[in-house]
């Protein structure tokens, strides 16, 4: 039997920092001087002028520094009450290395119990904004962190972003409250909810803890199945009598293990006639191309992907929801290659967790296909495989890099530079053809991405350094085309797989937090601001989320493309239908300065470059939000008014909408 432990409390993060250090930097400190910045004054804590009235200022309360200014007080056995149900399942997310939680009131004995473990702890508006703030945070660091929810109307408004997180294969721990179990059948409280029916199709595994002293234990089952195989949301919620059940001893709780005694860090590996099969396939290839998604980020394969591309000149090409684990700028990089993916003639499917059917991917269907998974059970599923390998991404990518034989393939590596400028040139004409459209208050989205790629990528700012959100609907069918993806983590793809409307906002807070700290894939890139793209339809979901942003001190740009009107609003019907149209020329943009940040609206194509740009170096500096507010309008999207109208996509690459 194994033996049962106490762990002595710690007050470190899984990053090494404590909950003090990690959140007190990212508020305004007390006494800090009041700072005019576009026009918005946000006054520190100590700053009295700020009055009711019509020309108060949002400002950083004492209450709101106090309390970050407080260190954790872990829970403990030796307590004279000993631990809470709530603190022992808060230790063991401790000990296993819980990067973060995001969340709204509500939930509090959980909250409190994870926050008091010194786990960095964001509370945000709503609770879908912070379910997929902790999507966000986990896309961009490939670390693992949960979000909260409570009984009724909270946990049904994170719904639609665990769906997204679920599709996204994002492993998102979800925990929720849920009322008494001794109200079970009665009607008894006014938030009687069964959750698990709810995420049913939604989650890899869940569970409605009810029996206390196994609290411990299905904290094993969620890391078990968070940090083995293919991931996906885990979702636990917790009746009052487990959460607030107390134990004076380890003795009362059963299977009360270290995690080394209820999951392994071992992981599948191919067998040697697998990888012969495999390495003699690819050596008999002219033109083989690795499609290289998610799983190759979550389980940090990037290194043993670039030694195997770059030992027998294989091209890759990235697709899914998080970009970067094989940089952009490559020379065997296909991202930004849409012309070279159908000369393909040997497709290496690695990390593909969620795959297309055959004609969804731009490669001939007949092309001889390679499929590593850690899942046996799905190898097959959807595309016919000539070979599959069951293994984690990062064993069979080193095993393969170690057995292959040095090869070069000029005529392929020649093919995937010529598609690269051709892609180039059909931005500019894009460009081009934006800039015409644009004038008379209106920009279009060409324009706009032409300027993020301009400011991001060919002036002051290095390269690799911004990480991007990729956001809203019909401009990311632009955006996408423009945003370079040149280390792990760098493009957040948000409407990957499903189409999930406006979590944008709510991406930009988890994913400013891991940045601002350096989580993970974001080590070497923290402290710079982040640059979010969204659509005004979207906006309205996670908008208020600017607040949270301003609240703590994380610096972001967020872009909303202003078009007046719903992505599926179509002209050529004979009538424009009010149901998918707004008011015209609606101010995003005060609403980001009435939240604590700064706004800029935009009109003219010539000021957009200069407005991200100056913003951008007032989010480095000053660390405050600006919305940058571009006001387009709904008839660019019909191709005969101003052709192509809405662009398509092609998958997998930089312009992968669904796969």
């Amino acid at each position: 039997m194994a033996k049962k432990k106490e762990k002595i409390e710690t007050k470190e993060t899984s990053a090494g920092v404590s909950r003090r250090e990690f959140l007190r930097k990212s508020a305004m400190g007390a006494g800090m001087a009041a700072a005019a910045i576009g026009g918005v004054t946000v006054a520190s804590a100590k700053d009295d002028s700020s009055i009711p009235g019509s020309d108060a200022r949002p400002r950083i309360p004492d209450d709101l520094v106090k309390s970050l200014k407080t260190d954790p007080v872990p829970g403990s056995f030796s307590d004279r009450r000993g631990m809470t149900g709530a603190q022992v399942f808060a230790r063991a997310c401790k000990e296993e290395g819980l990067a973060a939680m995001f969340c709204a009131p509500g939930n509090y004995t959980i909250i409190n119990a994870i926050a008091n473990e010194g786990i960095p702890t964001y509370g945000g508006r709503t609770e879908g904004g912070m379910c997929a703030a902790a999507d966000g945070f986990i896309r961009v660091s490939g670390e693992i962190a949960a979000c909260s929810g409570t009984e009724g109307p909270g946990f049904t408004n994170m719904i639609m972003n665990i769906g997204a997180a679920n599709a996204a294969r994002t492993p998102l721990l979800v925990l929720a409250s849920n009322m008494n179990i001794s109200g079970d059948d009665t009607e008894r409280g006014f938030q009687q909810a069964y959750q698990q029916p709810t995420t049913e199709g939604m989650k890899k595994y869940g569970k409605r803890l009810i029996t206390p002293n196994r609290v411990h234990e299905y904290a094993g089952y969620a890391f078990r199945q968070l940090k083995t195989g293919v991931p996906k949301p885990v979702h636990l919620d917790f009746p009052g009598e487990v959460a607030r059940a107390r134990f004076s001893d380890p003795s009362e709780l059963v299977y009360f293990y270290d995690k080394s005694k209820y999951r392994t860090e071992s992981k599948p590996c191919p067998t040697a006639k697998d990888i012969a099969k495999a390495v003699a396939m690819i050596s008999k290839s002219k033109r083989p191309m690795i499609v290289a998604n998610v799983g190759v980020f979550y389980h940090k394969a990037w290194d043993a992907l670039k030694r195997l591309a770059e030992k027998a000149d294989i091209a890759v090409v990235e697709s899914g929801p998080s970009r970067g684990h094989f940089g952009d700028g490559h020379r065997l990089s296909a991202s930004r290659a849409p012309e070279a993916l159908m000369s393909a003639d040997l497709v290496i499917m690695v990390g593909q967790y969620c795959m297309p059917n055959v004609g969804e991917f731009s490669f001939n269907p007949d092309v001889q296909t390679i499929r590593i998974d850690p899942d046996p059970g799905d190898i097959g599923r959807n595309w016919p495989i000539d070979l599959g390998l069951v293994s984690d991404e990062n064993t069979a990518l080193e095993l393969l890099a170690e057995a292959m034989a040095p090869q070069k393939r000029e005529a392929w590596v020649a093919e995937l530079a010529s598609a690269r400028e051709l892609f180039e040139l059909e931005n500019d004409e894009l460009y081009q053809r934006g800039l015409s459209y644009s004038g008379d208050g209106y920009i279009h989205p060409a324009v706009i991405a032409r300027g993020i790629s301009d400011v991001l990528y060919k002036g002051d700012i290095p390269p690799d350094q911004t990480t991007v959100v990729g956001g809203g609907y019909g401009i990311a069918r632009f955006t996408r085309r423009f945003v370079q993806a040149l280390r792990p983590g760098q493009v957040l793809n948000g409407p990957y797989q499903y189409g999930a409307i406006g979590p944008d906002v709510g991406y930009t807070v988890g994913a400013a937090a891991a940045v601002q700290h350096g989580i993970g894939a974001q080590a070497g890139y923290q402290g710079h601001p982040i640059v979010t793209i969204t659509g005004d339809s979207g906006f309205s979901y996670t908008g208020m989320e600017i607040e949270t942003l301003s609240k703590y001190r994380l610096p972001a740009v967020i872009i909303v493309y202003n078009n007046n009107a719903w992505g599926v609003w179509q002209i050529g019907q004979g009538r424009a239908e009010h149901m998918y149209l707004y008011q015209e020329n609606v101010r995003y943009d005060k609403m980001g300065e009435a939240l604590g940040g700064r706004g800029e609206y935009i009109t003219r194509a010539e000021d957009f470059a200069p407005a991200l740009k100056r913003s951008y170096e007032i989010a480095a500096a000053e660390r405050v939000t600006t919305v940058i507010n571009c006001q387009a309008k709904k008839e660019y999207w019909d191709r005969n008014a101003y052709p192509p109208g809405m662009l398509g996509k092609t998958e997998p690459g930089c312009m992968a909408y669904s796969h």
